[in-house]
């Protein structure tokens, strides 16, 4: 038999596929166990299988008889081996069109995808970066040779890239507050020539990298005569939380609030005085905001929150009638929900806290272990109005 050699292929690319029209079957060779923790999602639906890589060592004419006749494959592991090893085994066995993903599921962890907020021709422009392995969202303002990045990743490079074609230089690096499920790239845009990292410093008392703090209120400026950046103290998923108002225009919510639900006020151990500050955020501190103000949020719970044009973002009036955490009638109705709704966060969310404080050091490999699976930052409500399982483990 003429057996075809498997192909590598990025994690971009996997995600730039199953945002078309997918015309192949994904593999899965992770165990079910981690499977069913963390898989990968993307806008369109597409042929999943779950194959364990032991199946294939220990049965593989069964194994291989599982997979649909004269599809395509691309294959997902947990670091690229076990992949190869399943891509060889299906060529050797007659399969003509098979990939395995490059540095396993890790890699889909780190990919960000920007997408343009701002129409074309608008004075400055805004980019989300999507990173669809988290479900999370930061954001870039550009206005002539200078930019501002928010809530960035630890592949600062994405950013850098995108200002670089815009000819800017990235200045300032703002935190909406001390993030518990993945690392950030602030501390490493604080080393950046020129760049300045702007914190709450209730979150980030004592942080040992270089940083300055916000003040509520104050306003930044970008370009000379560029669009207004704005620091609104919104306390409650953390009491450092800061959303940060563009123009007027934009709000970048953090975990504030986002599409369908508010965030988790119960991360930091108290629960009760951390409920009853969301409360007062979401009812008095954004009263003052107008509802066509457009909520940029920091995670969604499912690709059905994108717009049109796939970005997470939805005017705040529409939110105040369609969020639960708004329709709840007084402060005791909202701590009853966070109650209820309480369940325990990942263990590595403390270790991950104390790195984005820069007071734990981890390697690369031990940074890419931390920041696998998706967020556990908002408010779960997704069990009263009937959304799925793997939503509800998302979400408050």
């Amino acid at each position: 038999m003429d057996a075809r050699e498997p192909f590598l292929y990025t994690a971009n690319e996997l995600f730039d596929w199953i945002s078309g029209k997918p015309d192949f079957i994904l593999l899965d060779v992770r165990n079910e166990k981690d499977f069913s923790n963390w898989s990968v999602e993307g806008p369109t639906f597409f042929p999943y299988l779950n194959i364990p890589y032991f199946n294939f060592m220990e049965d593989v004419q069964g194994s291989i008889d599982r997979i649909p006749k004269g599809e395509k494959v691309r294959i997902v592991c947990a670091k690229e081996g076990s992949a190869k090893y399943v891509a060889d085994l299906l060529c050797q066995n007659g399969c003509g069109d098979v990939g395995y993903l490059k540095q396993g599921i890790v890699s889909w962890g780190n990919v960000l995808a920007p997408k343009k907020v701002t129409p074309e021709g608008h004075p400055y422009t805004v980019y989300q970066f999507v990173r669809p392995g988290k479900a999370s969202c930061s954001y870039l303002l550009i206005h002539k040779n200078e930019a501002m990045v928010f809530d960035p990743s630890r592949n600062i490079e994405a950013y850098k890239s995108i200002a670089a074609q815009h000819g800017s230089t990235i200045i300032a690096s703002f935190e909406t507050h001390r993030q518990a499920d993945y690392i950030s790239g602030t501390p490493q845009f604080s080393e950046e020539p020129g760049c300045t990292a702007m914190v709450n410093s209730l979150d980030f008392e004592g942080a040992v990298f270089p940083c300055k703090p916000v003040t509520h209120e104050e306003i930044y400026t970008l370009g000379g005569d560029g669009p207004k950046v704005k620091a609104l103290h919104t306390p409650g998923h953390t009491m450092g939380s800061t959303c940060y108002l563009i123009d007027d225009t934009y709000l970048v919510s953090g975990d504030t609030i986002f599409i369908n639900t508010a965030g988790r006020p119960d991360l930091g151990g108290r629960w009760q005085e951390w409920a009853r500050e969301l409360y007062i955020t979401l009812m008095l501190r954004l009263r003052g905001l107008d509802d066509g103000v457009l909520v940029l949020p920091g995670h969604y719970t499912s690709w059905g929150e994108a717009n049109c044009s796939r970005i997470f973002s939805a005017p705040l009036g529409q939110l105040r009638e369609s969020v639960i955490a708004f329709r709840l009638p007084n402060e005791k109705k909202f701590a009853d929900f966070i109650q209820d709704n309480m369940r325990p966060q990942p263990g590595v969310y403390a270790e991950i806290r104390r790195v984005n404080g820069g007071w734990l050091k981890v390697s690369q490999e031990e940074a890419d272990t931390m920041d696998l699976g998706k967020n556990e930052c908002g408010a779960s409500n997704y069990g009263k109005v009937g959304v799925s399982a793997e939503v509800q483990r998302c979400a408050v």
